[in-house]
């Protein structure tokens, strides 16, 4: 095992039917350069999946391929004008590289942006509208004021006296992984008031508010954006950062809730925990085989929080990280991936089958 990678612990699951596995993928503040670049040109399914987001954003797309494979990005990461829709691309191409790898999700749950690469892979939306709405979002967003995300390592109650009409809940990660969201003035001075009182933050990758009301404004037209494409029930189950439960048919067609997303929080240890409970928990569920929580996306840190839940602790799932943690060499991401394939079948994930791909 190198410094890169991690073994998963596929002894944990009882035994049981045939491995199930859940793919969680990641949003803003997961992308590093070149992320998953490594598996360019060498995984075809990956190359493909990437090359048909950047085929569908025209011009768009073929500067962000050149800046994503680039060795020194001429645009920062923490530009959402790049991260955003790369890490769509990255999330979904990685996603397929699953599937084509035999396992049929049982479940899906992005964070943030993730949940449009959620979405695109259930079916919602075709991968091209949903890379166009990804990029529509961003150009929306773009003249908000300037702004960012906060992790704090607090609950949601202990975050409570430093929220304003600014500063707001932007994502629930963890019982204490909080994030708050706001215009950067309003979020600096927010800091500052935080550490007085000792409570540990540190800024999220990021210079635009995301799931913050001050991106209101913004979005005014981006239900008619979505309202412009196909929308379809969900092939495949998604559990929905916003709701915190599987995405219905009528929020899956609504313009508004896909508007909407960029600014709403993100509730995803909710959604997790109403995932894990749902596949581990059910009184019909005896029998079911081994759970995997599969990383689908750059960086691990979507893998760090669903370690911490009890039912994963307690040896009810395994978690497996398709990446690197951190930047690496192409080399790395290659060993990275490898070494995920690896625990996936020791888990019983694929077994040689080939997942259906929806386009």
């Amino acid at each position: 095992m190198t410094r890169h990678a991690e073994k998963a612990n596929v002894a944990g699951p009882p035994p049981g039917g045939p491995a199930r596995a859940a793919l969680l993928l990641p949003g803003q503040g997961a992308q590093y350069p070149r992320m998953a670049a490594g598996l360019y040109d060498v995984e075809p399914v990956f190359t493909a999946a990437m090359d048909e987001v950047f085929a569908a954003l025209g011009a768009t797309g073929r500067a962000l391929r050149r800046d994503w494979l680039a060795a020194d990005p001429p645009r920062p990461l923490d530009d959402a004008a790049l991260a955003q829709p790369l890490l769509f691309a990255v999330d979904h191409a990685l996603g397929r590289l699953v599937l084509d790898r035999g396992a049929e999700p049982v479940a899906l749950l992005g964070h943030s942006v993730g949940e449009m690469a959620a979405a695109a892979l259930a079916g919602v939306f075709s991968v091209a509208d949903a890379a166009r709405l990804v990029v529509d979002r961003v150009r929306r967003v773009a003249g908000a004021p300037a702004g960012g995300m906060l992790a704090v390592a607090a609950s949601v109650a202990q975050v409570e006296p430093y929220l304003g009409p600014d500063v707001t809940v932007g994502a629930v990660n963890a019982p204490r992984h909080t994030v708050l969201a706001g215009p950067r003035g309003a979020l600096d001075a927010a800091a500052e008031r935080l550490d007085a009182a000792g409570l540990t933050s540190r800024p999220v990758a990021s210079d635009t508010a995301f799931h913050s009301p001050v991106l209101g404004p913004r979005l005014e037209g981006a239900r008619d954006a979505v309202a412009a494409v196909p929308r379809r029930a969900p092939l495949r189950t998604v559990y929905s950062g916003r709701t915190a439960a599987p995405l219905r048919a009528d929020e899956a067609a609504d313009p508004g809730f896909w508007a909407a997303q960029p600014m709403a929080p993100v509730l995803f240890w909710p959604a997790l925990d109403a995932l894990l409970n749902a596949l581990l928990d059910a009184p019909d569920g005896a029998g079911a085989g081994p759970l995997v929580l599969v990383e689908a996306g750059p960086g691990r840190t979507l893998s760090s929080i669903a370690r911490r839940h009890p039912l994963v602790r307690r040896g009810g799932a395994v978690v497996v990280p398709l990446l690197p943690g951190r930047p690496g060499s192409a080399d790395a991401d290659r060993e990275a991936f490898a070494e995920a394939v690896a625990a996936l079948r020791a888990a019983g994930v694929g077994e040689g089958r080939t997942a259906p791909v929806l386009s």
